[in-house]
């Protein structure tokens, strides 16, 4: 796998200053963390999911979760499973094990091994599972699940707790609750992969949904609790994970209270004014914001509910040539203890020790998402895939 790997060499040369990089299942965690991307949700019950996993793979999907949890009814929950393990067990014998990253989400910790014995041979296409409503109470029994189904089956198995229960919504228990999640994915570091939000459950608990013309961040609980969230457990020191951004519900609006709020100067000058209309069609200008603004926050990667949002969450996670640069300049040997330099854009001042973490974050995500050339912007990489 390697992101943008959909496109032509010839159009990924123009494109990219240095081109990401491959990686597979088996590759180091910390890698797998930082490439996960748009991660795909799709209802278990799908008569067509291994043809589907095919599919978005083709287009440049690295990560699926196929859920047996929200997404499907209480009383399909039986039918999900057999055919998840079908269609699984279907395309372990059509591939060669050149699929996305898969992932189930499971409701229970007792599916965990019940699914890994009955998929046999087909769980090696697994990555891994999504363990629902995570706190230390909760959570606890599925990684326990998780471990043992993982030493039975010599099968690799990563864990993705989503954090979306009230007790970490609720200002009087969210702090005590945050620190039982750190013990809890402490113990099982090595097996934790990454956290993802749950914030539509968030919102439910209050009642709210955000509109298209609104990110998460304009929703004042639900961002107290993302910059707790990273506050706690996403730190740069050593002892934090990666942590996902929240979903984005839409993917097609009909009418729109506020302007839209892509500038319309990067799509004139890379000659893409009718990408742009399409953009704001599909309310692709709400979640390229908030994708940006998940960066900002310290959030890599992003669940996904439509194929179409997949692209824009890959083109947003490129390197810029200047962020290259600034991350190269701060991380020169010849740097390590300390100071301050003009940038070579000479745009902005960058020091040392300050930006020495942010730097390190930026070289991998630029191994794994790739660097743009000089002229390349998020526009061309937009383009670029959907002309594909």
């Amino acid at each position: 796998m390697r992101h943008f790997g959909q496109i032509a060499p010839d159009v990924r040369k123009r494109l990219f200053h240095q081109e990401p990089c491959s990686f597979t299942a088996d590759s180091p965690a910390k890698l797998l963390s930082a490439a996960l991307g748009a991660t795909l949700y799709s209802p278990a019950t799908r008569p067509s999911l291994a043809d589907d996993i095919l599919k978005q793979g083709a287009r440049g999907l690295v990560s699926m979760v196929l859920c047996l949890e929200d997404s499907i009814d209480d009383a399909d929950v039986p039918v999900g499973e057999a055919n998840l393990v079908r269609q699984l067990m279907d395309l372990e014998k059509r591939s060669d094990g050149d699929v996305p990253l898969l992932f189930i989400r499971v409701r229970t910790p007792e599916q965990i091994p019940d699914l890994v014995r009955r998929l046999g041979p087909a769980v090696r296409l697994l990555s891994g599972f999504v363990l629902p409503k995570f706190t230390e109470e909760r959570g606890m029994p599925f990684l326990e699940a998780l471990a043992a189904a993982e030493a039975g089956s010599g099968r690799r198995l990563f864990a993705m707790p989503v954090l979306e229960s009230p007790d970490l919504l609720y200002r009087e228990s969210r702090v005590q609750t945050l620190e039982g999640i750190f013990r809890a994915v402490d113990k099982y570091r090595d097996r934790v992969l990454a956290l993802r939000l749950g914030v539509t459950d968030f919102c439910s608990s209050y009642g709210l949904r955000r509109g298209p013309d609104m990110t998460a961040y304009d929703v004042q609980i639900v961002a107290s609790v993302i910059a707790d969230v990273v506050n706690m457990l996403a730190r740069a020191d050593g002892t934090g994970f990666t942590v996902t951004g929240p979903v984005w519900e839409y993917f097609r609006v009909q009418e729109r209270m506020f302007k839209p709020q892509l500038r319309q100067s990067p799509f004139l000058e890379g000659q893409a004014v009718e990408l742009r209309q399409k953009l704001i069609e599909h309310s692709m200008d709400g979640l390229l914001r908030e994708i940006s603004l998940d960066r900002a926050n310290g959030l890599l990667g992003k669940t996904c509910i439509h194929p179409s949002h997949v692209l824009p969450v890959h083109a947003l996670s490129v390197v810029s040539h200047e962020e290259f640069s600034d991350a190269q300049d701060i991380l020169r040997p010849e740097r390590c203890g300390g100071g301050v330099m003009r940038s070579a854009y000479t745009n902005k001042m960058n020091e040392v020790k300050p930006h020495r973490a942010w730097a390190e974050r930026t070289l991998l995500r630029a191994e794994i998402f790739g660097v743009a050339n000089e002229d390349i912007g998020f526009v061309e990489l937009l383009a670029a895939g959907l002309s594909d």
